[in-house]
């Protein structure tokens, strides 16, 4: 009995001196209130603890927001230098062959997709031997297909990127690859007064890469350089 005083008369102290240790204690004070309800009785209302458990739950609602608005920064951090380190890439050939080959390599691998395709309308498409020796990077199609393929037989609005699961006409542009691409991303391409639209194409073999739900500027930006730098290249 003696001992057991002593450590009570010990416990006392200590936390007389620092009552931080009880207060920072989350599960100590969650049994601390449990007993006051109890010493209460079924009749009484805590009016305190129900508050305090209402700001506890509150306190966790902002903790999870907090940490899913962490989350969502660093994965835009890493999805724009993901499309920085890209462009640099892009801008390192200095011929056309050589820049078609790098966007189907370098670039891809940079931008972790497993197909790219450059579609540009020719009124001549059918004459077009087109590029071969590029891996099909380079896909030449009749004027107006471009539209057709994006919209893929829906009245939709024009956008300048759209996301989504590869639709059947995918055969058009991705040919042996057509197999087992099942998301895309279409940029169209305004190539400069007097040519035919033009359209960059991402391909992935996951269904999920390229959702309608994601946001579109890093590709946006990326698409508007690329539309600048195939500008200098048919000029």
């Amino acid at each position: 009995m003696a001992e057991t005083a002593r450590i009570t008369e010990d416990w006392r102290d200590r936390i007389l001196e620092d009552p931080d240790l009880v207060l920072e204690d989350h599960d100590l004070m969650r049994a601390l209130v449990a007993a006051n309800e109890r010493a209460l009785g079924s009749n009484v209302v805590d009016l305190r603890g129900i508050a305090m458990e209402r700001l506890e739950a509150r306190l966790d609602r902002l903790e999870d927001t907090h940490r899913s608005v962490i989350a969502a920064a660093y994965e835009n951090l890493a999805g724009t230098n993901q499309i920085h380190r890209a462009i640099l890439r892009l801008l390192d050939p200095i011929n056309f062959e050589e820049f078609l080959r790098n966007l189907g390599g370098d670039v891809a691998q940079t931008l972790r997709v497993d197909s790219v395709r450059l579609v540009l309308e020719s009124p001549h498409a059918e004459e077009d031997p087109g590029l071969d020796s590029m891996g099909g990077i380079l896909q030449i199609v009749d004027p107006g297909f471009i539209e057709e393929y994006v919209a893929a037989g829906r009245r939709l609005p024009a956008r300048a990127v759209t996301l989504r699961q590869v639709m059947p006409e995918a055969n058009g542009i991705y040919g042996e690859q057509a197999s087992w691409i099942r998301s895309e991303a279409l940029m169209r391409l305004d190539l400069g007064a007097g040519r035919l639209p033009g359209m960059l194409a991402f391909g992935a073999e996951d269904p999920h890469h390229f959702r309608p739900s994601q946001g579109t500027d890093l590709l946006a930006f990326f698409s508007g350089v690329f539309e600048r730098v195939m500008r200098r290249w048919l000029a």
